[in-house]
């Protein structure tokens, strides 16, 4: 597998490259082009920056003259810090893929499936080929930026980081300065305020500044909310987990509902980080045979007794490294009750923190969902999780917040089964640190993904009948993985699963075996897990999996009307939606994410979708497999919604 060149590297000959076009088009001379080579070097800058930087060309200028010999277009930092890119393109390249291949999607043209992207390197072939196998486009146009615009552009889109821009214009950098007095004042004045003339002579330098006085305490924490600290806790404590069945992967699936949580609810940066924080360590130190969850230390007492010796262990555990104040509050005080007879200390209410009757919801659900050994002896069903809770409404949850979850999951539940993303995935290696970081990287992008660490486990997983991939080591123990594949393939529910063999094997001949027993892919360890995962990713695309291509149904009190309607459109699905409610049944036809008609009653067509948009109760089912036999409706999904809601507010 090619390994992925970071796209914003800073890479010495690409920088003479760069300075030999600006010579070319008159923009540089030559002795300037040596001073900028050798201001990159010094600062570790990129040549495009480092140009910039000393004010010898303008930023327009320059782009344009290395627009014209990448033969692309190109956007200015203004331009970029006005765009606002749709959360549906965002999805098409995870936040860290983008991040360090340093590209942002902008456009996608679903006709041409014509992904564009801002990128600093538009000449990388190689990286742009990871890119158009991450997204599943046909084809990525790439358009020039400088390299600080795309990093800022990728921070804004994904992470909603308003000051992205800030820092590359002096005044906007200014004005956050005077709002915020803890920020850090750049130490250089940014390229875009200096007029285009030659270096001024050198001028004496000046007495050094005294040391900067240590960060206040507040500043000092923020290095304990930041994403490389979550992203470590992320690992760490999934490796610690991966020992337990009952508990492998339950703090990354906690925090991941905490954070949507977070986000549904639209609170700060500060408070979501600090949720985040408290759903990893929540378990730290607490080493017993009972899982503890807000709901089954209220069942039993020696749940009970054991949570109440251990309810402030994490903290204890993480005390030198500082964790948000928010952060300890959550984790110590989750088993606190709504009507006050939890502990440690009996709040009851609103007096229980946020944070930790979020994290209390968000732990017993995921202990439901995925340990067997909860008080219902089963894992449920997202439905029937959110049903038990419900029934603790006003005594152990907060009944606003289990409302609000309720809605939550199962409308991103829904999301997930009508983009019909949820692959189930096996992953077969005998060491956890092997496979604990890929299975992080699968989840993120939408896979269930189960894990054996024999061939006698994967076996019985494999002929369960629900499994669309499998990602397996070669050796194995007694039975090694090929061994494993051909007793897969002998057997019906075997022989059709896309196979990829995972392995630090690289003899010729175990690859050839592999081949022959039909893998479709053979990756040598260590590889970018990122774009392994989009590897599998198009892999499935590719063979539509008759297990995921038997329909979603559901209550419209789940996703209403016009929501699924743009979860369809924004991933370009086809089939036929069905509608089933008191004032009649209905049909809404897809082609690739538009609609092509509507049936209701006597109806057809436009006035048939408007007229089921206003249904706010009733049943649905899609089936992926009909072909619509014509086109009825031409104008747009959005355009179709637009209108619709407008009628909707006057009541036409």
């Amino acid at each position: 597998m090619p390994t992925v060149r970071p796209l914003t590297a800073p890479i010495a000959p690409k920088g003479k490259q760069v300075c030999e076009v600006l010579v070319r088009a008159g923009l540089l001379k030559p002795e300037q082009a040596d001073a900028v080579l050798s201001h990159a070097e010094r600062g570790g800058d990129r040549v495009e920056e480092a140009v910039l930087d000393l004010g010898l060309v303008a930023e327009a200028e320059m782009l344009k003259a290395l627009s014209a010999q990448y033969q692309c277009y190109f956007a200015t930092t203004e331009k970029l810090s006005k765009a606002e890119v749709a959360r549906a393109l965002l999805s098409m390249l995870p936040q860290r893929f983008a991040e360090q291949v340093g590209v942002c999607p902008v456009m996608f043209d679903p006709k041409a499936h014509t992904l564009s992207v801002v990128t600093a390197d538009p000449d990388n072939v190689e990286a742009l080929r990871d890119v158009q196998l991450a997204s599943g486009a046909r084809e990525v146009k790439p358009i020039l930026a400088r390299p600080a615009a795309v990093k800022a552009l990728i921070a804004k889109a994904y992470a909603g980081d308003s000051r992205a821009f800030a820092v590359l214009d002096a005044s906007a950098h200014l004005q956050f300065q005077m709002l915020d007095v803890g920020a850090r004042p750049r130490e250089r004045a940014p390229a875009e305020t200096k007029s285009v003339r030659p270096p001024a002579p050198p001028t004496p330098a000046p007495k050094p500044a005294p040391p900067p006085p240590p960060p206040p305490p507040a500043a000092r924490e923020e290095g304990t909310q930041g994403p490389s600290f979550v992203e470590l806790l992320n690992v760490l404590v999934s490796l610690l987990e991966s020992s337990r069945v009952d508990l492998r992967g339950h703090s990354s699936q906690v925090a991941r509902l905490a954070k949507r949580m977070a986000e549904t609810m639209r609170l700060d940066a500060a408070t979501t980080a600090a949720v985040v924080v408290a759903a990893y360590v929540h378990d730290l130190g607490k080493t017993g045979q009972y899982h503890l969850t807000a709901l089954n230390c209220s069942e039993y007492e020696g749940h009970k007794v054991a949570a109440q010796k251990t309810c402030n262990v994490p903290s204890r555990l993480l005390a030198p490294v500082r964790l948000p104040r928010d952060a300890v509050q959550a984790a110590e005080h989750m088993y606190e009750r709504y009507d006050g007879k939890g502990f440690p200390d009996g709040t009851s209410g609103k007096d229980i923190p946020l944070g930790a009757r979020l994290l209390a919801i968000c732990d017993t659900y995921a202990d439901l969902t995925q340990n067997p050994r909860n008080p219902f002896r089963k894992a449920l069903t997202a439905q029937e999780a959110c049903a038990a809770l419900a029934k603790y409404k006003d005594t152990i949850f907060d009944p606003n917040l289990v409302d609000l979850f309720r809605n939550t999951v199962l409308g991103e539940d829904l999301k997930a089964r009508l983009l019909a993303d949820r692959s189930q995935a096996l992953l077969v290696d005998v060491d956890p640190e092997e496979t604990t970081v890929l299975e992080l990287r699968m989840v993120e992008q939408g896979f269930v993904v189960k894990t054996a660490r024999s061939a006698e486990q994967a076996l019985k997983i494999l002929a369960e009948g629900e499994t669309d991939l499998v990602v397996s080591e070669v050796d194995l123990g007694p039975r090694d993985g090929l061994q494993l594949l051909g007793e897969a393939r002998a057997q019906p529910w075997g022989k059709d699963v896309p196979w990829v063999v995972y392995t630090r094997r690289q003899e010729r001949a175990v690859a050839q075996k592999a081949f022959d027993l039909g893998v479709v892919d053979f990756v040598n360890k260590p590889a970018n897990a990122d774009v392994l995962v989009a590897k599998l990713k198009a892999q499935l695309d590719q063979r539509a999996s008759p297990r995921l291509a038997r329909g979603v149904s559901g209550s419209l009190r789940e996703m209403g009307l016009p929501d699924m309607v743009q979860v369809l459109f924004h991933g370009r699905k086809s089939g036929n939606l069905k509608i089933r409610a008191r004032e009649g049944a209905g049909e809404i036809h897809f082609v690739d994410g538009s609609v092509v008609d509507a049936l209701w009653g006597e109806l057809r067509g436009e006035d048939a979708f408007y007229a089921m948009l206003r249904l706010q109760d009733g049943e649905f089912g899609l089936d992926p497999t009909f072909k619509a036999p014509n086109r009825v409706i031409h104008a747009s999904s959005e355009a179709l919604l637009l209108e619709g809601m407008r009628r909707l507010d006057e009541g036409i």
